[in-house]
């Protein structure tokens, strides 16, 4: 049985301190059974994770680990073979003290991770430059020093800044910087990698590599519950309707997976996102006609898909019902539906 602990707790509790509490309270209300909890990095403490490990029933868990971590085993992975378990994704596992580690490499998050560090070298040395021909005090320059490493994030380490000193004024020469390129290799080398800790007893960096995958498809579920089927925010007040409101995502976010699959085969290129955008602009209208004997006619319809929206339907293989037929309504009273032959 595997469970995952999203990244973020959705309150202001931060989730080191909620942990322990919703671990107890898990085997209070199911009783205690064979478990691995699944947790992004920064989630449990080395308190919580010594004391999973120590457990009188060990508790498995399977975390991500800061990068810094790294730095201590870097040794010991040298030696150890890389395994492909994905076109572009390798790991590697090793045994230290009573935990199994595992270096995950993956291509594509270092081409992204490669890209942010270069926009934001290039964003915050453009940043200094402008700061060297302004006409600052030094109290001014470090109000916009503290601006620029929280913008810049992580490519604030890779430069060494000079400042000027208390009593030195802020020119070109008392303000210098230059790049650390011993920091910046040990960057490149660690681009795209990242490590996993567990204390499950395995040989196989493949089969761990891919439970603790589960978890980002976890928070992608949350994501898109939130964001492109927007379930939050939640107006109900009544548990019932929140109830209702919460169910019916979910069938949304089933035929949104569904969508996905069928993608997979179908249009390999297209995402469900860009697919739910493009159909949007299809409505069901009611277009109604009163009679001269007090009723009105309702004509439900869809509107007409444009060229490219048809194209996206035969690709998926999917064909639009008949248009659905007219309804006659009593003014003030309970619609009476008719078939269209009585028209």
């Amino acid at each position: 049985m595997v469970f995952h602990w999203p990244t973020k707790s959705g309150g202001n509790t931060s989730d080191k301190t909620t942990l322990k509490e919703f671990l107890a309270k898990i085997e209070k209300q199911y009783g205690k059974a064979k478990r691995t909890w699944v947790m992004d990095r920064g989630i449990p403490t080395e308190e919580v994770l010594a004391e999973m490990r120590n457990s009188e029933t060990p508790i498995h868990y399977l975390a991500g680990s800061p990068r810094r971590r790294l730095t201590q085993l870097e040794k010991a992975f040298l030696t150890k073979p890389w395994e492909e378990v994905r076109e572009s994704v390798r790991v590697k596992l090793i045994e230290h003290e009573e935990e199994t580690y595992v270096l995950a490499r993956s291509q594509g998050r270092r081409d992204k991770e490669q890209s942010m560090r270069r926009r934001g070298l290039k964003k915050l040395i453009r940043r200094l430059r402008g700061l060297q021909r302004q006409d600052l005090t030094r109290d001014e320059l470090l109000l916009n020093f503290g601006a620029a490493k929280k913008e810049a994030g992580k490519a604030y380490t890779l430069l060494v800044i000079h400042t000027p000193t208390k009593d030195q004024p802020v020119t070109s020469e008392t303000l210098h910087f230059a790049l650390d390129r011993k920091k910046l290799r040990q960057a490149r080398r660690r681009e795209g990698s990242y490590l996993l800790r567990s204390n499950i007893k395995s040989d196989d960096p493949g089969n761990l590599w891919r439970l603790y995958l589960q978890l980002v498809e976890v928070e992608q579920a949350f994501k898109e519950l939130k964001n492109d089927l927007s379930i939050r925010p939640i107006y109900h007040q009544l548990e019932t309707r929140i109830e209702a409101h919460i169910f019916i995502a979910f069938l949304d976010y089933c035929l949104l997976v569904t969508l996905k699959q069928r993608l997979k085969t179908l249009a390999p290129g297209l995402t469900a996102r860009v697919v739910l955008e493009k159909l949007a602009a299809m409505q069901m209208i009611d277009v109604e006609l009163p009679t001269t004997d007090d009723r009105v006619v309702v004509l439900s319809r869809y509107t007409e898909p444009e060229k490219d929206q048809l194209l996206l339907l035969r690709q998926l293989k999917l064909q639009l019902p008949a248009q659905p037929p007219p309804k006659i309504t009593v003014r003030n009273s309970r619609e009476v539906a008719v078939s269209a032959h009585l028209l």
